[in-house]
């Protein structure tokens, strides 16, 4: 780092993304990208005409895609919040509700941008340990001093809390926002939007990344009550308002009007999830059981990063955490049949490899 950088940054300890290597060609099960293109529409919609008006800025309101938006989730338009990727959201949301002194509680194991949040605005991270099990205990999280935010499901564990326990959350904590991340709601959550209507302090936050094959677009979005939403419309006009190009904007209206071809790719994910699971319980893998589009799973005697490091040699890369109480775990993203069928063949030639 330069000699120029200012104090407070110099000790921040940056997030760190997913391998996106381009030495070989990988099975790549490391950073929960749907396996499936985006829906022939979507592919459509962004022609080359539209790449012809990139000389005109995008709609700053991006209009259109939260009226799609509000239509998808029965909400009114003023309930929408739409900016570049869900990160971009949170990154609002821990500088809108806690920044400068204020407090956040979160998981002790779950998304690792929230700590760098806490350190990049000056807020206080509590992080709360999860159960033995690696679940959340709603109760942990009651009657806080500070914006409370969870992961639901969970990651990197998969794992969910029921609505009744989220709701709980919320009724326990009726002066401080409630953020849930639902990054992976459509592999098998409940989405707790169904909540908003009587819980002024609750914010939604989901993305195109995973479910809508939309990683690449950079597009995420936030439903919650006006105010919350007119909160972080602050925040990013006091920033950056054109931060949705005019292609992602078209390509995310396009998607929402062409959700089913979405939904029935999820459904195949967690076809396939399922299988891969029962198969790796089968050679001897402790599972975790997941409502996402990733496994957590370990096997006894084979250490996490070996595991990794062995995948990766053959081909296929997934991710490793060397963190305490999950450094053992490697979380797997869930692909296509094909490339789950091979990753398969090749874990069970490398538990073979290893007991020899």
């Amino acid at each position: 780092m330069s000699r120029f950088l200012n104090n407070a940054f110099i000790s921040l300890d940056a997030y760190t993304p997913g391998e996106q290597p381009r030495d070989k060609a990988y099975i790549k099960l490391n950073t929960n990208e749907s396996p499936y293109p985006p829906s022939p529409e979507t592919v459509k919609a962004v022609s080359s005409s539209e790449v012809c008006d990139l000389n005109l800025y995008p709609d700053p309101t991006c209009k259109e895609l939260k009226q799609a938006l509000a239509d998808r989730y029965n909400l009114n338009e003023n309930q929408v919040f739409v900016s570049n990727g869900s990160d971009d959201i949170l990154n609002f949301a821990f500088l809108a509700f806690a920044g400068k002194g204020g407090k956040a509680y979160f998981p002790d194991i779950s998304y690792g941008f929230y700590e760098v949040f806490c350190e990049l605005h000056g807020v206080t991270a509590n992080k709360i340990p999860l159960k033995q099990d690696f679940s959340i205990c709603a109760d942990d999280y009651f009657n806080k001093d500070g914006m409370v935010v969870i992961a639901n499901p969970n990651a990197p564990t998969g794992l969910c809390l029921s609505l009744e326990e989220i709701e709980s959350i919320l009724d326990n904590n009726p002066d401080q926002v409630v953020v849930i991340d639902e990054a992976y709601v459509d592999f098998g959550g409940l989405s707790a939007v169904a909540l908003i209507e009587n819980h002024e302090n609750l914010l939604v936050v989901q993305t195109f990344s995973k479910s809508r094959s939309m990683a690449g677009a950079r597009l995420g979005f936030a439903l919650g009550n006006k105010e919350l939403i007119a909160d972080l419309e602050k925040i990013k006009y006091s920033t950056n308002p054109y931060s949705i190009n005019r292609l992602t904007l078209i390509a995310g209206v396009s998607a929402i009007k062409s959700d089913s071809y979405y939904m029935e790719n999820c459904t195949k994910i967690i076809k396939t999830r399922d299988f891969v699971t029962k198969e790796l319980r089968s050679e001897g893998f402790y599972v975790l059981p997941s409502s996402a589009n990733f496994i957590f799973a370990k096997k006894d005697g084979i250490e996490g990063k070996r595991l990794y490091e062995a995948l990766k040699e053959k081909g296929v890369l997934v991710r490793h955490f060397n963190k305490e109480r999950i450094s053992d775990f490697i979380r797997i993203t869930i692909g296509t049949d094909a490339e789950m069928k091979s990753f398969l063949q090749i874990i069970k030639e490398i538990c073979e490899e290893e007991v020899k």
